[in-house]
């Protein structure tokens, strides 16, 4: 990912994994976006929240994926009262998010809202694997 995404590196602030819900997070025992995001050679910053489980998207057409996400993402909460809150830290950054696949880029597209919202300047995307033709 390091040298494919090169380009999409360069000049990044951080990598933000996409989050899961922690339900989710609980039953898998790991977030493959965020062991992803710690072998690219930039800060990680654990930004975003999944703030209510999703469907599995595997089965599900585009607008269905768009649906699925909307509003299921936000930041995340600071860890210690002495953090500085995340939108202060993102304030004009750039940032890539990371994930495992994209699909439709739903996802990817809901992460970047709440990013760009919170004042990010740039928001570029890396996964490990795209599905290329049509979704199921």
């Amino acid at each position: 990912m390091v040298t494919s995404g090169r380009a999409v590196l360069d000049g990044a602030d951080a990598a933000i994994p996409v989050p899961l819900h922690w339900r989710r997070k609980w039953q898998r025992g790991f977030n493959q976006a965020a062991l992803l995001s710690a072998h690219l050679g930039v800060a990680v910053w654990p930004a975003l929240a999944r703030v209510r489980a999703t469907r599995s998207q595997v089965a599900l057409a585009a607008p269905a994926r768009r649906l699925n996400v909307r509003n299921a993402f936000a930041l995340a909460r600071r860890r210690w009262p002495w953090q500085q809150p995340w939108a202060t830290k993102l304030e004009g950054k750039i940032v890539v998010l990371v994930d495992d696949v994209s699909t439709t880029a739903a996802t990817l597209d809901a992460c970047a809202r709440v990013l760009r919202q919170s004042g990010v300047r740039e928001v570029r995307a890396l996964t490990a694997a795209r599905v290329v033709g049509p979704p199921p």
